[in-house]
């Protein structure tokens, strides 16, 4: 457990009351961290206690924590200095690494973590040897003695922004920094990073995906070597997580990176924070503690009185919206600084026969890049090689037993796979109905376009990149590691490789079935695809070479392709704010989604009208609609439905919730699971 704080007196009966039996050798979180635990305890209707262990690393809240380990840095001796590093052979490339950077300048653990997973133990083993001396780590000096790899100059547009945001450094100012993709937004972060560290003050540097932290991690290790910077994410292991979120709240590390989980590290110096790709929506937490982390980063900026950075190329509307109120304060990038803005154009796709999934202007451009030697990109954000199987015979498609929708089938694995459940089964030799052996896969999916392209192009090197052929661990760094050394031709991906990744020699980008999300039920469907295809886009051309975005569509005409061929986000966003106000939907509006589930469909239902009756009492400026099922109406096993609350108030949707949750609380519905999701991001 965890003590926040000690009263006189309690409402809950002494027999209920439990006795602190030992005190754990945690440190005490600071005010300012458990003022942003109650904040978003409060504003997203979730228990306190829970709330709080949200912050804390999984090893701290163990009961045989037995205290902080000692922090070592890693130092060459004499001896170390004097080992030449051809004494290592060719294909001991972690020793080499290892030895190199000793060389100019000494390691903590987090240092040695990026270089290998096994640089620790053979540092140890260094260290028996005599190469290499263990000392105390110790708190960062400050604001003189670290140095900076600069290699670009700034751009006037660059320049102005850095000059903007570092003149309100020590007091609370909200900036959306809005460039297109390759217009140099990393480079603004670094020179914020510079001064505020410059300052002594700490940077908070959230990103979207874990995928995308190793990257900006050695981006900055190239460019400060000299500060001590620690990752936050989910794919560390739980000792090395605790060891950077202690260096990070001990004020030793001077820069975080992190996804949406770092908003809750406390840091004692924190002078910056910066969002990058703010727009995305990892940054939502969807289970839980259901938080928005760019929204808590904004709150938590304004209490510690620092500046806060949000960064996009295509952001989303609310921040747009702050930004034209003049809430936020709004920077623009309108070119790139070293690469050509990639030109965008639309296949027609009308007429095209159902089974080819890629049009001949397509497989001439892929060619014709192969043939120059250049990579190219083939976007389609569905994995697996079919997502419908069907039989020609009777009409029966392969559906999920355990939820409402269909079986997915993957070509390599021979199974039906549920995207939902995760249910498998095999793939049927002939129709469980009829009896007929002629089962069809119908649209496309990562797998099938693979084939597609190394039956088209067998000379070419053709790498799928999804959630399927990244799963075993270092699979995602190898893929790096070959694209970059140009050991592929084609990559075949999902959104993983939409966002952030810098390829120089990838030039041409191909979209294929983007359609089906212009006329999905979701009000916030348009907004996601243009700032997907607008990311995806910005995969091409980021170096010298020229890059072209082909976009496979039916339907050319529409607005949304229109302002993606001239890439003008601004006109499109301005359409969709007009579109929302009239609707009455957000930012005009805030919302709060109740979603429940159950095994037994009648009982969700009676669930979800009981909060519906409860709810329709004395709250005027607060519209409560009717109980709905879900977009997938089950998920595995359990029947799922949803209840909206909306008002033009957020005070006043506050305060209905406060008093509406302990009455679905008080209702103990054992059969029904059930969360408030307050500014749900997906209806």
């Amino acid at each position: 457990g965890l003590v926040l704080e000690i009263a006189a007196h309690s409402e809950i009966a002494d027999a209920r009351l439990r006795n602190v039996e030992r005190i754990l050798p945690v440190q005490a979180l600071p005010v300012h961290t458990l003022s942003l635990i109650r904040f978003a305890s409060n504003y997203y209707q979730y228990p306190i206690g829970q709330a709080a262990f949200v912050a804390l690393p999984a090893a701290l809240r163990r009961v045989s924590y037995s205290g902080p380990k000692p922090q070592w840095q890693y130092v060459l001796t004499t001896a170390g200095k004097a080992v030449p590093v051809n004494e290592f052979p060719a294909r001991a490339t972690v020793k080499r690494r290892l030895l190199a950077a000793l060389r100019l300048a000494p390691m903590c653990r987090a240092d040695l973590m990026a270089v290998s997973a096994s640089a620790a133990k053979l540092v140890e083993s260094w260290a028996q040897a005599g190469w290499v001396e263990k000392r105390p780590e110790t708190l960062p000096q400050g604001k003189a003695g670290f140095t900076t790899n600069a290699q670009h100059e700034l751009t006037d547009e660059q320049r102005a922004a850095v000059d903007a945001i570092s003149a309100g450094f020590g007091s609370f100012s909200p900036w959306l920094l809005d460039g297109i993709t390759g217009s140099g937004k990393t480079e603004i972060y670094f020179r914020l990073i510079e001064q505020a560290a410059g300052r002594g003050a700490q940077t908070l540097l959230m990103v979207p995906e874990i995928n995308l932290t190793p990257q900006l991690e050695e981006r900055f290790r190239g460019r400060f070597p000299d500060l001590r910077l620690v990752s936050l994410h989910s794919n560390l292991a739980e000792g090395e997580r605790c060891a950077n979120w202690l260096a990070a709240s001990t004020g030793r590390a001077q820069v975080v990176i992190g996804t949406r989980l770092s908003i809750f590290t406390p840091l004692p110096q924190l002078g910056l924070i910066i969002i990058d790709e703010e727009q995305d929506g990892s940054f939502k937490q969807q289970v839980g503690l259901r938080y928005s982390a760019r929204d808590l980063a904004i709150f938590y900026a304004r209490q510690r009185q620092v500046p806060a950075v949000l960064g996009s190329a295509t952001p989303s509307l609310e921040t747009y919206h702050n930004a034209r109120s003049r809430r936020f304060g709004h920077l623009h990038l309108s070119r790139r600084p070293a690469a050509n803005r990639a030109s965008i154009r639309l296949v027609d796709i009308r007429g095209m026969g159902k089974v080819q999934s890629l049009s001949d202007p397509v497989l001439q451009a892929i060619g014709a890049c192969h043939a120059r030697g250049e990579q190219s990109l083939v976007f389609l954000n569905r994995r697996g090689f079919a997502p419908v199987i069907v039989c020609a015979a009777c009409g029966w498609n392969a559906g999920c037993s355990r939820c409402s929708a269909r079986l997915v089938w993957h070509l390599r694995d021979a199974v039906l796979r549920c995207h939902y459940c995760g249910h498998e089964e095999r793939m049927p030799r002939a129709c469980p109905s009829c009896g007929n052996q002629d089962l069809k896969g119908l649209g496309q999916g990562t797998q099938r376009l693979e084939q597609l392209l190394g039956e088209r192009f067998p000379g070419a090197r053709v790498l799928r990149i999804d959630r399927d052929s990244t799963r075993r661990k270092l699979a995602w760094h190898t893929m790096q590691d070959d694209i970059r050394q140009e050991r592929v031709d084609i990559l075949v991906g999902t959104q993983m490789l939409a966002k952030g990744h810098d390829f120089p020699k990838l030039t041409l980008v191909v979209v294929v079935n983007p359609d089906g999300a212009l006329y999905a039920a979701d009000f916030r469907a348009g907004e996601k695809l243009f700032q997907q295809l607008m990311q995806v886009a910005g995969r091409a051309g980021r170096a010298d070479l020229a890059g072209e975005v082909l976009v496979q569509t039916q339907f050319p005409e529409h607005p949304l392709y229109r302002a993606l061929v001239h890439q003008d986000y601004r006109s499109f966003a301005e359409e969709l704010l007009d579109e929302r106000r009239v609707a009455v939907f957000p930012p005009f509006v805030y919302q709060a989604l109740l979603r429940a589930e159950s095994q037994s469909e009648s009982t969700l239902m009676d669930f979800l009208g009981f909060a519906a009756s409860q709810g329709a009492l004395g709250h005027d400026a607060v519209t409560l609609y009717d109980p709905v099922p879900a977009t997938i109406a089950k998920i595995a096993g359990h029947h799922r439905g949803q209840l909206l609350a909306q008002s033009a108030s957020r005070a006043e949707l506050q305060r209905f919730l406060s008093e509406w949750r302990p009455l679905l609380v008080e209702s103990k519905s054992r059969r029904v699971r059930w969360s408030l999701d307050v500014d749900p991001i997906d209806l």
